[in-house]
């Protein structure tokens, strides 16, 4: 009986872990927005939380966080590797699955950070500045080969159809 009281008991102590884990939050600090400039601004910070080992993009993996941008928008993507350990860079690609093993060449213009495939150190920095063109659905995922495989992604969507900016959690993919 002391048994089953205990194992309750420790279940009762992870299963909120485990749901709280799923349940990652947006701060909505991540993305700024000049409706009149038509700009967004986005801070993408790589290894922000211990998720999927550090590959992660502001604590998501697997294309658990949407970015929707506006088409014709310029997009100021502010980079920081906050990984105390692995260097990371960033990429947009089209979307598709499988995952490349190594990028190589960004779906739009200018939409990559530098050490693109090297990666930033630890605390490195770069900014992406691009136009949200053409419509359609986006990765952004860290150049590093072998890390976007391994889940350091989130999708980036393109829209005609939506008039501001917005980010949600969106279910990761797998």
């Amino acid at each position: 009986m002391m048994k089953n009281l205990l194992a309750t008991v420790a279940l009762a102590m992870v299963v909120p872990t485990l749901a709280s884990a799923q349940r990652q939050p947006v701060d909505p600090h991540w993305l700024s927005v000049d409706a009149s400039a038509k700009t967004a601004r986005f801070q993408l910070i790589a290894g922000l939380t211990g998720t999927n080992g550090a590959l992660n993009f502001n604590g998501f993996a697997d294309g658990g966080l949407t970015l929707v941008i506006p088409v014709g928008w310029t997009v100021e993507m502010d980079f920081v590797n906050h990984d105390g350990m692995l260097p990371h860079s960033a990429i947009v690609v089209a979307a598709k699955l499988p995952m490349q093993a190594a990028p190589s060449d960004p779906a739009i213009p200018r939409a990559f950070t530098v050490k693109m495939s090297e990666g930033l150190p630890p605390l490195g920095k770069d900014t992406m500045h691009f136009t949200a063109a053409p419509a359609g659905d986006y990765f952004i995922v860290c150049g590093v080969p072998g890390h976007a495989a391994a889940g350091m992604w989130i999708r980036l969507q393109i829209s005609s159809t939506v008039t501001a900016p917005t980010m949600s959690a969106t279910p990761p993919a797998h």
